[in-house]
């Protein structure tokens, strides 16, 4: 127990001076800071308000970390209405640090409260309250930690201590960072004598934080400034410490082998291999029945993650199920672990067609509630983990590529498990993976996860005309005519087009529905149909890599999930 709260306070310190919690640190300076100095001409500030604004912050934080995707997974309601929530009220304080009779409105329900009597004090818990409900701060081992208990409902009294120590790790830089605020402002006399506009200040502060979180501009912030904090990170479960004083100390073994920056590392000791469970459903397998790899002992396992309609799972799909088909008969066993990306990817139909598409015959099991991706520690798509004939993983290749040294480890492994048996000749497999250094990232059309749109870093859910810009920047997206925004697609109405400005040799469109496709660059104008649930369809097929600006057409009802290169 000593081990693990030393743990969560250290994660939590770095985590408070990490680059995520910028955008929140002008709050915490006005709201917290300023506006809580004790003054002798006002004679009723008693300076409690920066511990209750970083008091309340970390509170709901923390609370909501730890049990808030469980709660609200249990309740008909969409999984962001917290954040939403907190985001209304946010606006709200701010409103009432600008207005008076607002800020007597907003108090009105905790009038009650203890904290009643502290004078200007009043509201800063609530502000802190409010804040820790949209306050997102670096996912570092510890917090990955706590939001995988939650989220599974695993919380023990282990948990509870790691929670609390890195609550307070996380509070202590906060609440220096408002007292700083507060010092100063009782030594500058420019604060005490314009405290009115001092508050307003703090509420434009406060509503410009809220509209920053709804348009995601705290994330492009972000990621300009270099995570500066990632070493430490690093260090604070580098040997495996948090999941070692968790009790799963194997998750940390294969977590370092994932880790691994040799890509040509020979085999390792990663430790046993996690469970393949809460599955929904089994593919390709006598009935559905489901395997277990304790029923594989002695063979050589092959644990493949990945999703049907990932262009870069597809390009490793083609090793695996060569990989599959040569070593099959001399004890290679490959399982599919299909952990779904998009809402779509749900489906046990839709996988089951991209499966027969991708021409995979191994299992495949359908990890729709991330349980055996948890198992695993994985975070990425594609991942292999190699497994030996006793049931240790040998070796973890995360991403494309290296697939020669891969092939070289399963014949290694097993030719240990069959001594003397004669393999046959090494796969010769093309190996497709993008080489090219300043080729477009992969760029997503939903509201919820658009990037690179050329009319700014968001686009809003809901049903508009737009209109294409006289040029559009490299490595973006625009749009024209009617489109109907959701969260992970854009469906087209009427004379919906998308102009797009890339650097690649190919383009693939994630896009389903019933419709045609019409697809012009290079001054060539190619129509594609499509018809069925969403998948990969190439646009652009070319030998070198180069800049080009495509334009496409979808038929009204068609719905585009992404563009992804190679």
């Amino acid at each position: 127990m000593v081990t693990l709260a030393l743990i969560g306070l250290v994660g939590g310190l770095i985590t408070g001076i990490s680059p995520c919690i910028l955008p929140v640190l002008p709050v915490i300076f006005l709201s917290g800071g300023v506006q809580g100095a004790r003054t002798a001409e006002g004679g009723r500030r008693s300076g409690r308000r920066p511990y209750l604004v970083v008091a309340g912050l970390t509170l709901s934080f923390s609370v909501f970390t730890l049990v808030g995707t469980l709660a609200l997974s249990s309740l008909p309601v969409p999984q962001d209405i917290i954040r939403w929530a907190g985001l209304v009220l946010l606006v709200l304080l701010g409103a009432g640090m600008m207005s008076p009779r607002v800020e007597a409105w907003l108090e009105k329900p905790f009038s009650r409260l203890p904290q009643r009597q502290v004078g200007a004090d009043r509201g800063g818990f609530v502000l802190g309250l409010v804040l820790g409900t949209v306050y997102v701060p670096c996912a570092g081992p510890v917090l990955a930690a706590i939001t995988v208990a939650g989220a599974t409902g695993r919380v023990s009294g282990h948990i509870l201590v790691l929670t609390l120590a890195f609550a307070i790790g996380t509070a202590i830089p906060l609440l220096v960072f408002a007292l700083a605020g507060r010092g100063l402002a009782e030594r500058l006399r420019v604060f005490r004598s314009h405290q009115r506009r001092i508050r307003v200040c703090a509420g434009v502060v406060v509503i410009a934080l809220a509209v920053a979180l709804t348009t995601n501009l705290t994330d492009a912030v972000q990621r300009a400034i270099p995570d500066y904090t990632s070493a430490l990170n690093k260090g604070v479960n580098g040997s495996g410490d948090v999941t070692r004083a968790l009790g799963s100390g194997g998750s940390a073994a294969l977590a370092a082998c994932a880790q691994n920056p040799d890509p040509t590392a020979g085999l390792q000791n990663c430790g046993a291999a996690p469970a393949i469970s809460g599955i929904q459903q089994w593919l390709n397998t006598p009935k559905g029945m489901p395997i277990s790899l304790r029923s594989l002992k002695g063979k050589v396992v092959l644990v493949d993650f990945w999703a049907y309609s990932c262009i870069n799972c597809q390009r490793a799909i083609t090793h695996v199920t060569s990989w599959y088909s040569t070593y099959q008969a001399d004890g290679l066993v490959v399982i599919g672990v299909h952990t779904p990306e998009y809402a779509f990817e749900h489906v046990p139909g839709n996988v089951a067609a991209g499966a027969k598409r991708l021409g995979i015959t191994y299992p495949v099991a359908l990890d729709n509630t991330y349980t055996t991706w948890n198992n695993f520690g994985n975070d990425s798509w594609p991942a292999e983990y190699l497994i030996d004939a006793n049931g240790t993983v040998r070796y973890a290749s995360i991403g494309e590529g290296d697939y020669g040294h891969t092939e070289s480890l399963i014949r290694q492994l097993l030719t240990a498990a069959h001594p003397g048996t004669t393999l046959p000749a090494a796969t010769r497999v093309a190996d497709t993976t993008p080489t090219f250094a300043y080729e477009t990232p992969e760029t997503y059309l939903g509201a919820e996860r658009a990037n690179n749109f050329a009319y700014g870093p968001t686009l809003s859910a809901g049903t508009r005309t737009y209109h294409y810009p006289s040029s559009v920047p490299g490595d973006s997206f625009a749009l024209s005519g009617t489109w109907s925004v959701g969260g992970q697609a854009l469906t087209a109405k009427s004379t919906a087009g998308i102009a797009l400005n890339f650097d690649a040799n190919d383009v693939y469109l994630d896009v389903g529905g019933t419709g045609t496709v019409t697809a012009t660059v290079d001054g060539r104008t190619t129509a594609y149909r499509i018809s069925g649930s969403p998948d990969i369809h190439t646009l652009v097929s070319r030998r070198t890599a180069r800049r080009s600006t495509l334009r496409v057409t979808l038929s009204p009802g068609l719905s585009a999930y992404s563009f992804t290169f190679g």
